[in-house]
């Protein structure tokens, strides 16, 4: 399967929280890291864990906002709406034979960090999409 193809199956398996599909699109031994939180996920059984642990709501939409491909490198960004707060991530993929070995996820909320006031002068408010 392509790549574009497992990444996008994926993020529908997650929003359906179809766990062994979401495992069976998850290399055994992938590596997913979290910048923001300085985190690192080893192993598709780790990612599933964390996925599928009770903190996230059942019935929580995923929303795809953009995803692209070049060779095995696919990139998505999502909105995940919660109760309290809106989540956004953008996520570098890497896909082999089929399988996510790898990524690299950028999550955050919308305005969660200030702008400085410096830049006042030279910006406008970012409307909400």
């Amino acid at each position: 399967m392509e790549p574009l193809r497992v990444v996008a199956r994926l993020w529908e398996r997650i929003e359906a929280r179809d766990w062994d599909g979401v495992a069976a699109l998850i290399a055994e031994d992938a590596v997913i890291e979290w910048p923001v939180s300085g985190e690192r996920i080893v192993g598709r059984a780790n990612f599933i864990a964390v996925n599928s642990d009770d903190g996230y709501s059942d019935e929580t939409p995923v929303r795809v906002l953009r995803i692209l491909a070049d060779g095995d490198h696919v990139v998505t960004e999502v909105e995940i709406p919660q109760d309290h707060v809106v989540y956004r991530a953008v996520s570098l993929w890497t896909v082999r034979d089929g399988e996510i070995v790898g990524a690299r996820e950028y999550w955050t909320s919308p305005g969660q960090d200030p702008a400085p006031s410096w830049r006042a002068g030279y910006v406008e408010p970012l409307a909400a999409d």
